[in-house]
């Protein structure tokens, strides 16, 4: 099957996804569902992915039209246009016609079946005005749809002598304000062919403004995923890796001649150009929690506008006036790198998420849950898995299918014997209620499983329970999560561990702000709570300890030099006086965390890569779990990844051991 082939085939993907986004109602479309023969129900992060690809492409649309409101005509130009719905959209729903006119341009076989979905529509037929067929049937015309302001062509982008020509036959305008839009359609080119598109434009349309959506940081793993998913369906990324940043694709247009560019990656277009009303609208339409697989998706793609003439005068991207414009730093200074090494070939029943992990012994490491692999299919794990050292080696692995199929729980160590398991989820619609408390004899390697009446419901998940005491007596602090009810809880409650029964425990001081997916870990009888996303859907950076303060506890924020980068989905170990952040996602930096370590008593704080290079897999550092080996030198990491939008689902393939720093 030839490339051109292929690419051509990701419209009919991203077509049924639209379709579906739209009838779940991400946004309107009354119109693309007219080019699908068939429907089919995508995943909720499918719907959010093509949701703020919308949202972009509308931005754009809507700024183009109000700035160019008093010009007595102006034109859009779609090129690789696909089965997108933009002129019925724009000149159907909006009432925007007569001064308006759209050209769309994609490969000829594309635009006949376009035509031909349009005859099939008398909803489409409808909205054009003077419709005609220059050349009947014959595939060899450019000009396949002509109407009032409506024209479909088909050509190869990749000539632009013919590209040129065949507009100029269509007659489109050179002199007035004009939209160009290359929605995923530059990065299938060759990069020279789509480097001749952009300079042609920018020489060709002197009022114009030219807007890109696609695909760039090649490589990250989560980039890794992405290229090769692309290469796997024979239609690679041809340009990612020769503009492999957003500095690049800025430069790209601007070396062709182009007077202003702004680029950004699409966290930064939602948290900067979408409504807060207009979010909480969003987060209402169906029960979501693949935040790690969202933001990795929105930090590899960006929306791009160059602009030319007069319209070069005018910002574009504007943020929305309620929300202060949100900037993306550059990584931490890295003091160095820590060496992500195997940790036994032999071991390879860790490929999961969502999962949690204790060492229950100095040989035996205790996993629960998940999602990953099972039976052949990826889904809702019913295992618990231990893994085991033997003669020096963690190459021993034990399962028993024991687990009753949550993820996304806690995991918690106590002083008096066994772990605590509490919350979780079965789906975004069923959160688990029950608690358990599993026991471990070293002896015999088997895990009992206890029910425990906790005479309360604790319906949460992605939050964190922690064992801490006071004047001699333990509880288990729970804070955070996600509920039915609440997107990030600010909530704090106490167990006794000695009934299970709820306690009344004084906190003073200020509270954190309520958050999920953070991290927590004791601390000198206290907790130390790290990053999450709070209720806005933004990470945060904060660190907060919860202290033995006498008769009660007190809340205690600690500031960092320099400032902790927001992260979440992150692990957390104390060592010492030192507090060891391990991966997550951030979106306020390029790049993915590695390993911070932040002095409780100074606030200092170190950075280091995780430097994987000796894997022959990409190492995703979310949604795994961590445990600290008793020597306190090493850490393994076990399980970690998700799925990659529609790029499939990635597993970390095995569990691998960090050699920590001196700390």
């Amino acid at each position: 099957m030839k490339s051109e082939t292929c690419v051509q085939s990701t419209n009919d993907f991203s077509t049924l996804s639209k379709v579906s986004a739209a009838s779940a109602g991400y946004f309107t479309d009354d119109f693309q569902k007219h080019f699908v023969s068939r429907t089919c129900r995508r995943s909720p992060l499918i719907h959010r992915g093509y949701c703020v690809r919308a949202q972009a492409i509308t931005h754009c649309v809507n700024e183009f039209l109000q700035d160019t409101a008093e010009a007595p005509h102006r034109q859009v130009l779609s090129l690789g246009c696909g089965f997108d719905s933009l002129y019925f959209r724009v000149c159907g729903r909006m009432g925007v016609q007569r001064s308006t006119s759209i050209w769309e341009v994609d490969f000829p076989a594309v635009v006949h079946r376009k035509r031909l979905m349009v005859d099939q529509s008398q909803a489409l037929k409808s909205l054009l005005k003077n419709m005609t067929s220059p050349t009947g049937s014959n595939k060899k015309d450019a000009v396949v749809l002509d109407s009032q302001d409506y024209r479909l062509i088909g050509a190869d982008l990749s000539d632009v002598v013919a590209l040129d020509s065949a507009l100029e036959g269509s007659g489109i305008r050179w002199d007035c304000p004009t939209l160009i839009l290359a929605e995923v359609v530059l990065c299938y080119m060759d990069p020279a062919r789509s480097g001749d598109v952009i300079g042609w434009a920018g020489q060709r349309f002197l009022q114009s403004r030219f807007v890109v959506y696609e695909q760039f940081f090649p490589d990250d793993a989560f980039g890794r995923v992405m290229v090769d998913h692309f290469d796997s369906l024979n239609s690679p990324l041809r340009s990612v890796s020769v503009y492999p940043q957003l500095w690049d694709q800025e430069q790209r247009f601007l070396q062709k001649g182009w007077q202003r560019c702004r680029v950004l990656d699409m966290n930064q277009f939602s948290a900067s150009c979408v409504s807060e009303s207009e979010k909480l609208r969003i987060e209402s339409l169906e029960p979501f929690d693949e935040f790690e697989e969202l933001h990795l998706k929105c930090s590899h793609y960006f929306i791009l506008v160059a602009s030319q003439g007069d319209l070069a005068d005018i910002p574009a991207l504007r943020p929305v006036a309620e929300i202060a414009d949100f900037t993306v730093l550059p990584p931490p200074a890295s003091r160095g790198a820590v060496l992500a090494r195997l940790l036994s070939p032999a071991v390879c029943g860790l490929r999961r998420f969502g999962h949690r992990s204790c060492l229950v012994s100095p040989q035996s490491v205790l996993s629960t849950g998940g999602f990953g692999e099972g039976n052949g299919k990826h889904q809702r794990l019913r295992d618990l898995h231990l893994l085991l050292q033997e003669q020096d080696a963690w190459s021993r692995e034990v399962t028993t299918s024991q687990w009753d199929g949550r993820l996304l729980h806690s995991l918690t160590p106590l002083t008096s014997g066994g772990l605590l398991v509490l919350g979780g989820r079965f789906s975004p619609y069923r959160p688990a209620a029950e608690a358990q408390l599993l026991t471990y004899d070293n002896v015999t390697g088997q895990v009992t499983i206890t029910l425990r009446n906790l005479h309360l419901e604790l319906r949460r998940w992605r939050h964190t329970a922690t064992e801490v005491s006071l004047y001699g007596r333990f509880y288990v602090f729970v804070f955070g999560g996600r509920s039915l009810e609440s997107p990030a809880l600010q909530e704090a409650m106490f167990i006794h561990t000695e009934d299970m029964t709820m306690a009344q425990v004084p906190v003073e001081g200020v509270a954190p702000l309520g958050c999920h997916s953070h991290s927590s870990c004791g601390w000198k009888g206290g907790s130390v709570l790290s990053g999450g996303i709070l209720t806005s859907g933004v990470p945060t950076g904060s660190i907060t300890i919860l202290k033995p303060a006498g008769s009660h506890f007190s809340w205690e924020h600690l500031d960092t030099t320099p400032p902790v980068m927001p992260r979440y989905s992150h692990s957390s170990h104390v060592i010492g006086e030192k507090l060891l952040l391990v991966g997550g996602v951030w979106i306020h930096a390029r790049g993915v965390p590695g390993l911070t370590i932040v002095d409780l008593i100074t606030g200092q704080v170190s950075e280091y890569r995780i430097d994987s290079t000796s894997l022959e897999w990409p190492l995703m550092l979310h949604g795994h779990s961590s445990v600290l080996l008793a020597d306190k030198k090493h850490l393994i990491l076990l399980g970690g990844g998700g799925t990659c939008f529609s790029f499939g689902t990635h597993l970390n393939r095995q569990p691998v051991v960090l050699e920590l720093p001196c700390c």
